[in-house]
């Protein structure tokens, strides 16, 4: 469409096609607005003066729509939602994990519960890889994208990482257990909410429990926070050994630490990390 002129006056008929090309659809004002004009407040409105019949809300009347097709009323507004995990399916996560007797069972009971959103969008249920009869076991947050394609946790950069911080204190994948608060991946690896990271937590806790490691790893700020109660930073939590204490009441030492990730984002930071490894080795001679 060609810009409006004294010799070239606008179409009526081309501008109403453009506006409906352009999804304009219905009229708002009968004359332009001059949005830079000062507002002048509008006189107000006389109320009527005669008694309702009711104290309810007249309907209001739809505008007309170009194409004089009616526009349907707006839908009533929706409560807002409450973050309070839901205490049915919350009290339901409890029961399987409490009634599971091995890690084989608790991953049957995680299989077969529909409780948590994440698991309608997850590839796979990432239940844990390494030994579960090991001294050690490391709890992460969430898989992300290779792990729930391969179902295991930490198996790529993050996992590669790892691997070589294990290695540098003679442990590998057959010496430690290895978990997620979260065994589903929450979509494009967002964060969980707490709604979900509340729904899972007897899950973890119950597998903590079963394996019963001598030394707990918390990998990253959300496993620490969820697992040892508190709401400090990952960067004053890690260094300082805090306690997990299970259900039955065994009370675990646990190292907070800096996650795989953020080590590959802040490579910095890796020195922390490798202090934080090294508490663990002494831990581990200590509990031998």
């Amino acid at each position: 469409m060609t810009a409006a002129s004294p010799n070239n006056p606008v179409d009526l008929a081309d501008l109403l096609a453009f506006y409906a090309s352009a999804g304009v659809d219905e009229a708002l004002e009968d004359v332009p607005v001059n949005r830079f004009a000062e507002a002048v407040p509008k006189p107000a409105e006389r109320m009527p003066t005669a008694p309702r019949e009711s104290s309810a809300p007249e309907p209001r009347t739809a505008p007309p729509r170009l194409d004089g097709r009616a526009v349907p009323d707006a839908p009533a507004p929706r409560p807002p939602t409450s973050a309070v995990p839901d205490e049915a399916q919350a009290a339901l996560a409890h029961q399987l994990a409490n009634a599971a007797m091995s890690l084989d069972e608790l991953r049957q009971h995680m299989a077969a519960f529909e409780g948590c959103n994440l698991k309608a969008t997850a590839k796979n249920l990432v239940f844990a890889d390494g030994n579960p009869q090991a001294a050690v076991m490391l709890v992460g947050e969430a898989p992300g994208r290779d792990e729930d394609i391969e179902g295991l946790p930490f198996v790529g950069r993050s996992g590669r990482l790892l691997d070589r911080m294990l290695a540098a204190i003679g442990l590998d994948r057959s010496s430690v257990y290895i978990a997620n608060v979260i065994p589903w991946r929450p979509p494009g690896n967002r964060t969980p909410t707490p709604h979900e990271t509340e729904i899972c937590r007897p899950f973890i806790e119950r597998q903590i429990e079963l394996v019963n490691p001598k030394v707990l790893i918390n990998l990253g700020g959300p496993s620490a926070k969820t697992l040892l109660n508190t709401s400090e930073g990952i960067l004053r939590l890690r260094g300082n050994w805090r306690v997990h204490t299970t259900g039955s009441g065994v009370a675990i030492p646990a190292m907070p630490t800096l996650h795989p990730a953020y080590l590959l984002r802040t490579p910095a930071h890796k020195k922390l990390a490798w202090r934080d490894f090294l508490e663990v080795k002494a831990k581990l001679r200590e509990v031998s």
